[in-house]
């Protein structure tokens, strides 16, 4: 008796024995369980991948190394160097202008300012992309567990009307099975949150370092524009 109890409330028996909405229920949870895994990860790696790039930019600018040296340490493909590239491309447009005035050379700092922020949206745009899933995941799996929970309880006690026996052990399979789903939906959903926190975080904490480097690129290029000796 202890054997067939045993195996009557084991994971992969409760799962097998529930009705097949409370199965698709499980196997859909189970799915964005490990989607949400899945972007994690890649977006944990992109983070460590845009935080080396942006070492490397600061520790040039901490040293006082020239623009041009700037440049050449933004990694290739980081977005870093994209918004490095696009700011710098600006200026050398704004140098090779004849006859620059002082009013030309503040429109050209102007446009660099604004390409450059342009590329900062861009780059963040695409550093989020997938932190959608995390929060879509995060709020909705709870209530799709429970769906499941309100389905699988429904039928055991259709079960049990139709039985018309009240027993415990008739009864307690069905409201295990129904209770798994929901377990299932805060399996899915924890996880998912705590990433989303703090994926957010770090790409907020990236956001600013972004912002600070274009001014302080953005402060270096308007001194040599004004000052060329």
């Amino acid at each position: 008796m202890d054997a067939v109890t045993t195996t009557s409330f084991s994971f992969l028996d409760l799962f097998l024995k529930a009705d097949w909405v409370v199965k698709s229920v499980m196997i859909g949870l189970a799915l964005a369980s490990i989607w949400s895994w899945a972007v994690a990860i890649d977006k944990w790696l992109q983070i460590r991948k845009l935080e080396a790039g942006a070492r490397d930019v600061e520790a040039a600018l901490a040293e006082g190394r020239g623009i041009d040296a700037i440049e050449e340490s933004a990694r290739p493909g980081d977005a870093m160097a994209r918004v490095v590239a696009v700011g710098m491309a600006e200026a050398r447009l704004a140098r090779r202008l004849p006859n620059q005035t002082e009013t030309g050379l503040s429109r050209a700092i102007e446009r660099m300012e604004r390409v450059m922020q342009a590329a900062t949206a861009r780059e963040m745009a695409r550093a989020e992309r997938g932190l959608a899933v995390l929060a879509t995941i995060g709020s909705s799996a709870p209530f799709i567990g429970l769906f499941g929970t309100v389905w699988g309880i429904m039928n055991a006690f259709r079960g049990i009307a139709q039985s018309k026996d009240t027993n415990l052990a008739v009864v307690a399979p069905g409201i295990a099975e129904a209770l798994f789903a929901t377990a299932l939906g805060l399996l899915a959903a924890i996880p998912a949150v705590i990433f989303y926190n703090w994926l957010a975080g770090s790409l907020d904490r990236f956001a600013v370092r972004l912002d600070a480097l274009s001014d302080d690129v953005i402060a270096r290029v308007s001194r040599r524009l004004q000052d060329p000796t």
